[in-house]
């Protein structure tokens, strides 16, 4: 098994925190979304993951490059790092990984977390997640039979034709197989909304004969901006809920309450506050007289005298004085 995770895309919609950070590499639950997501899949994969390939822009760095690569051994897995210099759609990212397209393989977008009972059926040629949403038109859908197949692919639908969104999760038997359709769309410079989509390479595979199973999860989280991002990472703490390790024993909590669930890191001090529910906090931050809140406040802040919710904060931030909904990068003061 083999698992491809696009994530070249600058994340604009998660500034200022993705000028410093890539989007990726961003917090949840004290751990980058990516290598939550690597864990996951690779839970659920149900044979050995050989190599996780992940396809970055290479403006990332080399930096963010070496901790992918380590998320990859985390999980006794082969990392490789494959570039996307151009956004030229889903299909184009995936095939710049095309060394990993063989065999059976996992592909999932690095902005979409889960939860779910995930089966890779090996009665059809693969399994697309999918969830039900509100407003399908910024979503590729799909149509299903009474049977649970996939009749029909249809990429951001301005017309109503079905509410069950792709959420960013596949499986493939074939790699190769998946591979030839890409490269034929690329070949033949078919697009769909100005860029080569990964729907309608399975929908040419579809029309020569494979069948797509639609699967169900029981919890989709969007990571997409800073209110998706605070609410994914209450989400995820409720999951980890009953953990012991989620506040570390050597944070420092002198007249203080926490409410759970929140992770607090090594090296977090706390005097005089009330944090939680729902807060993460990473190492060497400082919170004194104040009330956080549903939010995530990165390495090294300094929080005094201020009341914080439904806010990330950037590495080295300084909050002082108020009550604020603040999404703040790094090294910043609000005062």
């Amino acid at each position: 098994m083999k698992i491809i995770v696009p994530m070249a895309g600058m994340g604009k919609r998660m500034r200022p925190h993705t000028h410093t950070t890539a989007k990726p590499l961003l917090p949840v639950a004290g751990k980058p979304i990516v290598q939550r997501l690597v864990e996951d899949l690779t839970e659920v994969a149900g044979e050995p993951v050989e190599e996780v390939a992940f396809v970055t822009n290479p403006a990332f760095g080399a930096a963010v490059e070496v901790e992918l690569l380590a998320i990859a051994k985390g999980v006794g897995a082969k990392g490789s790092i494959h570039h996307q210099e151009e956004a030229l759609g889903t299909a184009h990212a995936i095939l710049c990984a095309r060394n990993a397209l063989k065999g059976r393989v996992i592909v999932a977008f690095a902005d979409t977390l889960f939860r779910a009972d995930m089966k890779l059926d090996t009665d059809c040629d693969g399994v697309i997640w999918v969830s039900k949403v509100d407003d399908p038109r910024a979503f590729g859908v799909v149509k299903l039979d009474g049977n649970g197949i996939i009749t029909e692919f249809v990429e951001k639908p301005q017309e109503f034709v079905s509410d069950l969104a792709i959420i960013g999760i596949y499986y493939f038997t074939d790699g190769e197989r998946l591979r030839e359709e890409m490269q034929y769309l690329i070949d033949h410079n078919i697009r769909d909304k100005g860029e080569f989509q990964l729907t309608n390479a399975m929908e040419q595979m579809k029309q020569k004969g494979a069948r797509f199973k639609a699967g169900a999860v029981d919890t989709w989280m969007d990571c997409g901006n800073k209110n998706a991002m605070v609410d994914t990472n209450a989400k995820v703490l409720g999951f980890l809920q009953d953990r012991k390790d989620l506040v570390h024993p050597k944070a420092v909590v002198k007249d203080s309450v926490v409410i759970p669930p929140c992770f607090i890191a090594e090296g977090v001090t706390l005097r005089q506050a009330v944090v939680g529910p729902f807060v993460s906090i990473e190492g060497g931050t400082t919170i004194t007289g104040s009330v956080v809140r549903n939010a995530i406040v990165r390495r090294q802040v300094n929080i005094t005298d201020a009341v914080v919710a439904n806010s990330m904060l950037g590495e080295r931030t300084t909050v002082r004085g108020k009550a604020q909904d603040l999404n703040i990068g790094d090294d910043c003061t609000v005062e």
